[in-house]
């Protein structure tokens, strides 16, 4: 309650009046935050000491006016954040978000609908249906496949993986194996620590010299662990590594599991979606032939964090691996004879949001053609970068761009490699100090590179060109200061 009432606010609530007013003020705040992003900077780091300073309080006993709250939020909480649907924000694999979905969150949370149970959301989990299986649709899987909303690629390779163990190796892991590449991301693994498996059951496999996982090597893995008494079960590929967009020849990996009689999961958390593009489509067509896909909406289909997706091609498996009988729960249970599907069946949690309407409202308003009118934008500016780059003094392209995705390195002649790493690393540090642009290194082999990752289709061409100048100045800054015999130049 505000500061000074004499009893507490039991209901805990506002009047209408009060409701509007604070609602309208955080619409005005997200408004002039998503207007204002290319003028704003990118990242905005201080020392947790600071932080505390400023935003630590004890515990209120009182309430306060949320007018002001709202002001201490703006100032000195969401400040102190590196602001990744900003135009010049080519780190990681952005959120480029969108404003209509960003209102979706606001009824998400207002409606507070549970997904779980049939009869607690019909209307929620039938339109959740709905945009699932419009997912499965791009990406070309058939009728029987379905799926679930999650919280992102983390929660969705889980739940695949764990599917896979249900079905192949009905829950008994000792002396099963996984395969996966050197570049698959550490989810995946992650993942397989959770649901049990030792780290000498994860196998990694060779890249080729595309950074893709080495079929041919994979192969013969398999066939020497099962002369030596392992029980391979399960491929993961790449529709999309992070570090370079590198797809995995998902053909052959579905050839090799097939053979095999293994599971073949694939994680395009941030790939995946460029399956609705042209150029997308020869690359990944061979995802609708897989076991399992994880697709991140929250990456390259545009929408605020949180919402991924785990699509199985088998939907029976879903239920098959996490149904449970909930006696406190079937006066609400939906009869799966009758169609009605019981969310909390399909994926772990039980309490679900309806994570599914900003998708469903972003492309109802939008349409599929916007979509990927914008994603297509964002291939062709990955292309352009590669070109600025590529005209400037002391750059080597690494890795050509693929999906969005473009390594570079600065190599100035006469530098040993420990010194080239040190310069690359420094020039990463040198730009989040700055605050103007924004991107992240990441490692090759025995080679640290710089990479942009450009999927946020409000980037301009004048973003792409002020971040190759800033990033040659770092280069020109911290070149010169080894030169002059600086300590503080890389080693």
């Amino acid at each position: 309650m505000p500061k000074g009432e004499s009893s507490p606010n039991t209901r805990l609530e506002l009047s209408q009046e009060e409701m509007r007013s604070l609602g309208y003020r955080v619409i005005d705040l997200l408004v002039e935050h998503t207007s204002t992003l290319s003028a704003q900077t990118v990242s905005r780091v201080d020392s947790r000491e600071a932080l505390e300073a400023k935003i630590h309080q004890p515990l209120p006993v009182d309430g306060e006016d949320p007018a002001h709250l709202l002001n201490f939020l703006s100032e000195q909480v969401f400040h102190h954040s590196m602001v990744t649907n900003h135009p010049r924000f080519f780190a990681f694999v952005p959120s480029p978000s969108n404003f209509v979905s960003v209102m979706a969150d606001a009824l998400i949370s207002g409606y507070n609908s549970i997904l779980a149970e049939w009869a607690e959301a019909s209307g929620p989990a039938t339109l959740e249906l709905t945009t699932v299986d419009w997912l499965r649709e791009l990406c070309g899987m058939p009728a029987h496949a379905g799926g679930i909303f999650v919280s992102g690629g983390s929660a969705a390779n889980l739940t695949a993986l764990a599917v896979a163990r249900e079905v192949v190796l009905q829950n008994r892991i000792e002396g099963a194996r996984v395969y996966c590449s050197e570049q698959t991301h550490a989810s995946n693994r992650k993942a397989l620590k959770v649901l049990g498996f030792s780290t000498e059951q994860v196998v990694g496999i060779p890249l080729d010299q595309d950074w893709r996982i080495d079929c041919d090597a994979l192969h013969e893995q398999i066939q020497d662990d099962r002369r030596s008494g392992w029980i391979p079960f399960c491929i993961i590929g790449n529709a999309g590594t992070t570090s370079t967009g590198a797809v995995d020849p998902i053909a052959r990996l579905r050839e090799i599991s097939q053979s095999e009689k293994l599971w073949l999961h694939v994680d395009g958390a941030y790939g995946a979606a460029a399956v609705i593009t042209e150029r997308g489509t020869e690359e990944l067509r061979d995802i609708a032939h897989v076991d399992s896909l994880a697709i991140d909406p929250h990456k390259w289909l545009f929408q605020p964090f949180e919402i991924g997706c785990v699509l199985v091609r088998n939907s029976q498996h879903l239920t098959d691996t996490f149904g449970q009988d909930h006696v406190y729960l079937r006066d609400v249970t939906g009869d799966p004879l009758s169609g009605e599907v019981n969310l909390c069946d399909a994926g772990i949690q039980l309490t679900r949001n309806f994570r599914a309407l900003k998708l469903w409202l972003s492309l109802k308003t939008f349409g599929l053609n916007s979509f990927r009118s914008a994603m297509d934008y964002t291939l062709d500016l990955a292309t352009t970068a590669q070109q600025m780059l590529a005209a400037r003094e002391n750059v080597e392209i690494c890795t050509p761009a693929r999906l969005a995705i473009l390594t570079f390195r600065f190599a100035p002649s006469g530098w040993t490699e420990a010194e080239l790493n040190a310069l690359n690393l420094s020039i990463v540090q040198w730009m989040i100090k700055d605050g103007r642009a924004m991107l992240s290194s990441t490692q090759l082999g025995e080679k640290v590179v710089l990479r942009l990752c450009t999927i946020n289709p409000r980037t301009t061409e004048g973003d792409l060109e002020l971040t190759v100048d800033l990033l040659s100045e770092a280069a020109e800054t911290l070149i010169n200061e080894r030169k002059n015999g600086d300590d503080s130049s890389p080693r």
